[in-house]
């Protein structure tokens, strides 16, 4: 079965969904990604849960493209987590007809994230839809060890661990880490590339991922090593925000090269799985 691509909502934002969802059924994506609240207070999103009409258009043109919603972004867990606060995000979440919730941990009490995730989990279950957690290297879960284990604590059937290829890759996590993973808490990943020099502040880490990313096989990140920890009919997310080259180049280049060159590394990975 062929690998499906998501386009991300950063890749080309602020693009709102309905122009996003008619670009990549243009561009071969099957699946986009859409950020209904912001990852930091006046970060960009599309207003879908305030906007009424907004909705309606974006669900009209999901069913003229055939392409998908695959995620909705982003619900942050911190430590007043009541999960009233995310009904509506959900209810919207369920209304696009998407697959998963993008959850970034914000709560230092490990014991009580887990059980805030728990709750987030059976709450979004409601929808049908699973629960991502993402490791952020700044975040309260900094890695894929941490992440895997609060999913497997919360032990909800739809909890996921989410895999960005950059905080992979600049986190302590390493590729058995990676591959120590259960089929079953995958949902998706996270493609992109950037810089091999690490920042070494938390503004550092914060700035490449939300602003300078680069396009897969750019960068200093190990790609095809990460890949190959992954099952091979995983989908990709192609999250490449880049604010100096995205305005130059347009949303619809920046996307088809974005494209363009996963296929390539994720084709080197597939190579060198079948290697003997």
């Amino acid at each position: 079965m062929p690998r499906a691509y998501s386009l991300a909502y950063l890749t080309t934002a602020p693009l709102a969904p309905p122009d996003a969802l008619q670009l990549a059924q243009k561009l071969g994506y099957q699946m986009i990604g859409v950020r209904i609240a912001p990852a930091a207070p006046g970060g960009d999103f599309s207003p879908l849960i305030e906007d009424a009409a907004l909705l309606r258009e974006t669900v009209a043109q999901i069913k003229a493209t055939g392409v998908t919603v695959y995620d909705v972004e982003i619900a942050r867990l911190n430590a007043d987590f009541r999960v009233e606060q995310f009904r509506d995000f959900l209810e919207t979440a369920g209304k696009l007809g998407a697959r998963a919730i993008l959850v970034a941990g914000d709560d230092p009490v490990e014991e009580r994230l887990t059980q805030s995730y728990a709750a987030f989990c059976d709450a979004a279950r409601d929808y049908g839809l699973t629960a991502d957690l993402e490791f952020m290297p700044w975040t309260s879960v900094p890695d894929a060890k941490s992440a895997l284990r609060i999913a497997t604590t919360a032990d909800r059937p739809n909890g996921r661990v989410l895999i960005d290829a950059l905080h992979a890759a600049r986190s302590s996590t390493t590729l058995a880490d990676l591959a120590a993973i259960p089929r079953e808490r995958l949902g998706y990943a996270q493609l992109c590339d950037a810089p091999g020099e690490i920042p070494t502040t938390n503004e550092g880490l914060i700035h490449t991922a939300r602003c300078a990313r680069l396009l897969p096989g750019e960068g200093g990140i190990d790609l095809v090593g990460i890949l190959r920890q992954l099952p091979d009919d995983l989908p990709l997310s192609l999250e490449i925000p880049n604010d100096e080259r995205l305005p130059v180049v347009g949303p619809e280049a920046w996307a088809r090269e974005a494209l363009a060159t996963a296929r390539r590394v994720a084709a080197r990975a597939a190579e060198q799985g079948e290697t003997p």
